[in-house]
């Protein structure tokens, strides 16, 4: 019934999809596993993509090759860049989405790409010979092999849902929980661990007052992630809305903790410090009198409401009266009660830079069974390891990012080197080199190697090549071209920076904090026709680069002297256990994680300086 597959990918959440596209672009004849076609790249919580740190995220996936940029785009109802007042480091993309929309275009990408085969039933078990993976078992009893197996299970490994006292399995509300996996990943010698986390009420917008409420507008002029010419930024938008909990509300929150699983012990796994519940919140911070609602549509048409914020598993009555104490829900029908969701996941520990797993050969984990929480932190795991599935196959050498090269590169280093007991969400404050890794220069930084690898076409290398070349001619011009006092001085003081005595440099003129080539193009007008040719993305490139070169330059050092180590290579026969002057921590810290390089080991928590110059003497040996 089925031929032998390259790669079978289980689970068509946002890493399944991310894997199962990856690996049938670079060749691979793919299996895509689900409970239920109808919710392929289902948005399980909120409705939006990016954020801060995400959306860098979002766009290396895109630069790589991936679709999770040009799915949102396509779905898109409104476009925000957050934290324009900081630096260009912190700047990162948003999108709110239509929920139906996005999980239909991931739908029909996938139906659109010839190596991608569907099979609608649960997975239940892995095939295992010789310590390798060579396919999966069903629900029904079917045997069906692989070359490899990416492992997406998301929150359905035994999954329980919580609603007060109310408990009942489920990966998702209204679907079946997955079984049998864990326990048989258990019984070949894998750490399991539980982990939590929960979401809104859902209401209907019509019973809704937004006049009590403020409008969050989208951008004036809006971006999008995509850094190919397949999507086009938005036109129109759609608001969201902000309100506030008060003293009313946390009081009637309060007299459901008696009956809140997260209270009475029912709940065992550790929830989303980042995304706590609003229970959580008012227990924890009961020094504040309100916490923010963000009132966000699910999609264009329809009249559904997410309540961002109000993430929560007390019981069903309790989370209507309370919302109804929020300005502006007065009257809010709720469409589904918020919920709380404990799941199995595995120690990310137990894996290889690739994603790949130390016991298991050719067997892969990615997204929530790592540990993770997010869209974004699933999609890029589903990408590398469908990369990396992909290319074992072909015996090729491994996808591997430092971190250095990306966020996707820290996320995964961060998980594999430190583990996790709560879920990971990525920060740009996790990047030592986020000035390096900032979301405007994804596509320089990254799809050369997609382009490598065979999953970034050449249209899109040739867009890169294009605006590297500009940016390079932009940048060398800016240095050359000269302004007069005569003709800029009046327009200096407006800006309220000094002015100047001598012709100088654009190059010059764009260090002063309070000038940007937006306001240079204002000071001459014959430099304003000579900017205007180039596109924006080239002149917000060649500002950055230049504004920011002292901190860039200094970074890149870093990123040098670090390589050493990285590039030190450690064999994977090399017996820890063998070298006594080692701790004991450290032994057992560098036996269980396998390190691939120096640089690796050095970021193992518990490996100590002194460990670390041992293992480097031996090494030499």
């Amino acid at each position: 019934m089925f031929p032998e597959y390259d790669v079978i990918v289980v689970g068509a959440g946002h890493a399944g999809c991310e894997a199962a596209n990856a690996a049938a672009k670079m060749g691979a004849k793919v299996l895509l596993c689900t409970m239920n076609m109808n919710t392929i790249a289902q948005m399980s919580c909120n409705p939006a993509m990016g954020g801060v740190a995400k959306g860098q995220i979002v766009r290396e996936i895109d630069a790589l090759g991936g679709m999770s940029g040009i799915i949102s785009d396509k779905s898109m109802i409104q476009f925000r860049m957050l934290n324009r007042s900081k630096g260009p480091a912190m700047w990162s993309p948003r999108t709110q989405n239509d929920r139906m929309r996005f999980a239909e275009e991931w739908r029909l990408a996938l139906e659109r790409t010839p190596n991608v085969d569907f099979w609608q039933e649960m997975v239940n078990g892995i095939v295992v010979k010789e310590n390798r993976v060579v396919g999966v078992k069903t629900g029904i009893g079917l045997e069906i092999k692989a070359k490899s197996v990416v492992l997406t299970n998301g929150t359905f490994l035994n999954g329980i849902i919580h609603i007060g006292e109310k408990q009942f399995g489920g990966g998702r509300t209204g679907e079946s929980a997955a079984k049998g996996i864990t326990e048989q990943l258990v019984s070949l010698g894998f750490e399991a661990g539980r982990m939590k986390t929960g979401t809104p009420p859902r209401v209907d917008g019509r019973s809704l007052d937004y006049s009590k409420m403020e409008v969050q507008e989208g951008d004036s002029q809006p971006e999008k992630f995509s850094y190919s010419d397949e999507t086009s930024p938005l036109q129109e938008q759609r608001n969201c809305w902000i309100t506030y909990t008060n003293k009313s509300v946390h009081e009637t929150l309060e007299t459901g903790f008696d009956r809140s699983p997260m209270f009475n012990g029912r709940i065992q796994g550790l929830g989303p410090r980042y995304c706590p519940s609003i229970e959580d919140k008012i227990n924890r911070f009961a020094e504040r009198e309100r916490h923010q609602i963000f009132v966000e549509p699910e999609g264009w048409n329809t009249v559904e409401i997410y309540v961002n914020g109000f993430s929560t598993s007390l019981p069903e009555d309790v989370q209507h009266k309370a919302m109804r104490k929020i300005p502006g829900f007065e009257n809010a029908k709720m469409f589904r009660p918020g919920y709380a969701i404990e799941y199995d996941f595995f120690p990310p520990t137990q894996l290889k830079l690739t994603l790949e797993t130390h016991l298991v050969g050719n067997l892969y984990f990615a997204g929530q069974i790592n540990g993770t929480t997010g869209y974004e932190e699933a999609a890029s795991q589903g990408l590398v390891a469908g990369i990396n599935a992909a290319l074992k196959i072909k015996e090729a050498e491994p996808f591997i990012l430092k971190r250095s090269d990306a966020y996707i590169g820290v996320l995964i280093d961060d998980l594999i080197n430190k583990g996790t007991e709560e879920p990971y969400r990525m920060f740009t404050s996790r990047a030592e080199f986020r000035l390096l890794l900032r979301q405007d220069n994804a596509d320089l930084r990254l799809t050369q190697l997609g382009h490598q690898i065979g999953l970034a076409d050449d249209v899109r290398m040739e867009k890169m090549l294009d605006k590297k070349s500009d940016t390079s001619k932009l940048i060398n011009d800016l240095k050359q071209k000269k302004l007069s006092p005569e003709n800029i001085n009046m327009g200096l003081e407006e800006f309220e920076t000094a002015t100047i005595r001598e012709k100088v440099t654009i190059e010059k003129l764009l260090k002063r904090p309070q000038l940007g080539l937006k306001e240079i193009m204002n000071l001459d007008s014959e430099i304003k026709t000579y900017l205007t040719k180039y596109p924006k993305e080239v002149l917000e490139q060649a500002e950055i680069q230049i504004k920011y070169e002292s901190y860039i330059d200094k970074e890149q050092q870093m990123v040098e002297k670090l390589n050493s180590m990285e590039n030190f290579k450690i064999p994977t026969t090399f017996d820890y256990l063998s070298v006594p002057a080692l701790s004991a921590e450290g032994k057992q810290k560098l036996h269980k994680i396998k390190p691939e390089t120096l640089g690796q080991a050095s970021r193992i928590s518990g490996v100590s300086p002194a460990d670390l110059s041992i293992l480097t003497v031996y090494l030499g040996r």
